[in-house]
């Protein structure tokens, strides 16, 4: 298997698990170093191992990076007496270094927390997934067929949704110019397309139920998803770089 595949090739409940541990774990680090550390290592391993586009994943970012910023700015002025010394000033407000480093822990946490998620959802094909829980957790086959019916519908229900829009146009209809107006007459859409929805669920169904589907716990599948020794690898190289980043952010904040 080639290096830069190993992400997408990945079991993909495996790679949940690993991603649920990951956040559980630094959960529980309240320094900045261990977060931050933790996200340039899984950046780097998604180079390696990886096929994304990194211009997608750099827009994708963009309001995690905002959203930890407003973490530090609020946690920064905002946040109850933490002790330490005071090293900055600004008017009322004084800054110490506890407060800082509580500040930067939370910043760096939702990057880190961000990071692994895009790592998740960047290289895992939905269906697969869906078939790998059923087959490595035990999912019932009743949820994981109607999640993937409804991941299917998606994009039919929004090819509907765009011809329905054009129909009303040529026939002079939802040329609202008000953003109330329009918010108002998308009654006209969604009444449609929701009765549109419900035919081909019923269509699904029956189609389900002609080939026999019961929703029954399976012992065989016509894809299997199995766990491999490479499966095994990529797990204990997550782990190694829990481990390492978190012991280096302890050692940074007692040095």
């Amino acid at each position: 298997m080639v290096l830069h595949e190993q992400l997408h090739e990945m079991n993909p409940a495996m790679k949940f698990l690993v991603v649920v541990v990951s956040m559980l774990t630094l959960a529980w680090f309240f320094n900045p170093w261990t977060p931050a550390l933790f996200f340039v290592g899984v950046v780097l391993f998604q180079f390696v191992c990886s096929l994304i586009n990194w211009k997608l994943w750099l827009l994708l970012m963009i309001p995690f990076v905002i959203t930890a910023f407003g973490y530090l700015w609020t946690t920064v002025l905002f946040a109850a007496e933490a002790g330490g010394t005071v090293i900055w000033t600004w008017k009322q407000f004084e800054v110490t270094d506890a407060q800082w480093t509580r500040a930067l822990s939370l910043a760096f946490r939702v990057i880190a927390f961000s990071s692994i998620s895009l790592l998740f959802a960047l290289t895992t094909k939905p269906v697969t997934f869906v078939i790998s829980l059923m087959q490595q957790f035990r999912l019932s086959p009743k949820l994981a067929y109607g999640i993937m019916v409804g991941y299917q519908f998606l994009p039919v229900v929004k090819e509907e949704f765009i011809q329905i829009r054009h129909a009303h146009r040529l026939r002079g209809v939802g040329v609202e110019k008000w953003w109330w107006q329009r918010i108002y007459g998308m009654r006209r859409l969604l009444i449609p397309l929701l009765a549109a929805a419900v035919r081909k669920a019923e269509r699904a169904a029956f189609a389900m139920e002609a080939r026999a589907f019961t929703g029954k716990p399976r012992t065989t599948f016509f894809k299997p998803v199995p766990v491999r020794i490479h499966d095994w690898i990529l797990v204990f190289i997550f782990v190694m770089l829990l481990v390492i980043s978190g012991l280096s952010g302890v050692l940074f904040m007692n040095n």
